[in-house]
């Protein structure tokens, strides 16, 4: 008589997982999902004391590089399908086009970004277990990470340093060091103090709890563990402190920057409904908010001389052939901003080769171009189609991209520095370095993704670049949020979602140019280099003993 296998036995013979390794797998799924709380706009940084010593001990327990790439897999897939959910809603506008790619945008990028977390988690295994290997693995973290902007036309959204950028006074102290280390030197702290400090705190409540528990940390390397996170919290906060107190703004003040919210929805532009009525919703909004800056000058005899420069979003309103064929639609444009010095137009155009591109246009108070810049990075499946991709999913190939951060140079105006959009999220990459701006103009439309995570985490990569470059900016964004920022990240003023207003501020002067703003990326790398030799010294050693 035939022996029948049993259950599990059979279920390994036909290559289905155990009840054990899908246990496992939900396990690393959902430890990426809970991490993605630390990020904006949760900002719940403390989960990660949790879920990264539990993602490094699946790591260490595994029986292979191989599982334990799985794992880190897993981990990295969970934590960017939570963070980017968002990416439906753009979709969703168009659902009855391509309600098939709706499944896509999340997931699809968690895929194509999860081999990234893999990574780390297999090479870490090049060091033998404890303190070295777990060193290790947060300076691969880090410099995988960094490595997004390689991925198509870049896609370094969310690095977890960004969850330091908590609303009001207490995020502005806590993001002050990414004038020293950008967002991925904070990347790689945050990482380094959960991994150890994590694993130093799990090890003594286990202890607290049973005597039997064997601890990952010896008791010196627990005690020394919770000196230095004490210490590095304390310099940490101090440091935000004294930047705020003693770095303070010099060279000429801003200008009154007038963000203009067209608050159109995203459906009326792809549409291309009542293109008149939001341009004559645009003109109002204009004029209203030039006749507040032009008051705001007139009460304050510092403000005198400030210029007054008003922004429309990216893509402003879907009537972007009159602005590149109507010179008197641009002068109907300035009339309404008589005593604007400029006006920072974001259009849709076509170039001379029929190519379309995302672009601003700074108009003259007579309503010629002055000068016209491009967007140089295109958002992925967005407005750029990878060429090895078979599916046509962005029309005619996606738009062509500029050369790269320019600086402007206008009449009475500080030299500004023009972004669009999802340009923001490049650390280390916003400023023309041999010609800085002393602000930003920032012009964005976040309607794709509706009231969600996405638009916030999007503004944090704005604060961000202000603290990094140590200068204002001004931004415009179609539904919200438009804000205004300082060269310290501290909020100057801002529309929330969904408003239909303008926001008119004065931009305070520059700060020095911070240590990143001169240096950038080179100095996270080199800080992941100087972690990842010195985990790998007791290999070289070992070998030489032998």
């Amino acid at each position: 008589m035939k022996r029948t296998l049993p259950f599990r036995a059979g279920l390994r013979r036909i290559g289905l997982p155990s009840r054990k390794g899908v246990q496992q797998t939900c396990i690393m799924l959902g430890l990426g999902v809970l991490s993605a709380t630390a990020l904006p706009p949760v900002h719940a940084l403390p989960v990660l004391l949790f879920t990264f010593p539990a993602l490094f001990a699946a790591i260490d327990r595994a029986p292979s590089w191989k599982r334990a790439a799985w794992a880190g897999g897993l981990f990295g897939f969970g934590l960017y399908a939570a963070s980017l959910y968002w990416l439906v809603n753009a979709v969703m506008i168009r659902a009855e086009d391509f309600w098939w790619f709706v499944p896509f945008p999340s997931l699809g990028c968690a895929l194509i970004l999860a081999p990234l977390t893999a990574a780390p988690a297999a090479l870490c295994r090049m060091v033998p277990t404890g303190p070295h290997r777990m060193a290790l693995f947060a300076a691969l973290w880090t410099l995988f990470d960094m490595a997004r902007v390689f991925l198509f036309s870049g896609f370094p959204w969310n690095p977890l340093g960004s969850g330091f950028a908590l609303p009001g006074r207490v995020g502005d102290v806590l993001i002050q060091p990414a004038a020293w280390l950008g967002v991925d030197g904070m990347t790689l702290v945050l990482v380094l103090t959960a991994l150890f400090c994590g694993t130093a705190l799990r090890d003594q409540a286990c202890l607290a709890r049973t005597a039997t528990y064997t601890p990952y940390f010896s008791r010196i390397l627990r005690r020394n563990t919770g000196i230095f996170g004490t210490l590095l919290a304390v310099m940490w906060v101090g440091a935000g402190v004294a930047r705020l107190h003693f770095a303070t703004p010099n060279g000429p003040l801003g200008p009154i920057a007038v963000m203009v919210q067209g608050n159109v929805p995203e459906i009326e532009k792809v549409g291309h409904q009542s293109p008149r009525t939001i341009f004559e919703r645009y003109l109002t909004l204009t004029a209203q908010g030039v006749q507040q800056a032009k008051a705001l000058r007139a009460q304050n005899l510092t403000q005198a001389e400030r210029p007054i420069v008003f922004l429309w979003p990216e893509t402003s309103f879907p009537g972007y052939t009159l602005l590149q064929d109507s010179p008197r639609a641009r002068q109907i444009i300035m009339a309404w901003a008589a005593g604007a010095d400029a006006g920072f137009i974001g259009a849709l155009r076509q170039d001379d080769n029929g190519r379309y591109r995302n672009s601003i246009l700074a108009l003259a108070p007579n309503g010629g171009i002055e000068a016209l810049y491009d967007k140089a990075r295109l958002v992925p499946f967005g407005e750029y189609q990878p060429k090895h991709i078979p599916l046509q999913i962005v029309p005619q190939g996606g738009l062509a991209a500029g050369p790269g951060p320019q600086t402007w140079h206008l009449p009475n105006i500080p030299p500004a520095g023009p972004l669009i959009c999802y340009e923001v999220i490049f650390s280390g990459a916003v400023v023309d370095k041999a010609d800085r701006p002393r602000w930003f103009a920032n012009v964005t439309n976040d309607g794709w993704f509706g009231d969600s995570a996405g638009p916030r985490q999007h503004l944090s990569s704005v604060r961000l670049r202000a603290v990094e470059e140590g200068l204002p900016v001004a931004r415009a964004a179609n539904t919200g949020i438009s804000i205004a920022y300082d060269g310290y990240g501290h909020e100057l003023g801002r529309l929330g979602w969904n408003k239909t207003e303008t926001l008119v501020t004065a931009l305070p002067a520059a700060l020095p140019v911070p240590l990143f703003g001169l240096y950038g990326r080179i100095i996270p790398f080199l800080l992941c280099l100087l972690i990842g030799i010195s985990a790998l010294l007791p290999i070289a050693q070992r070998k030489q003993v032998q």
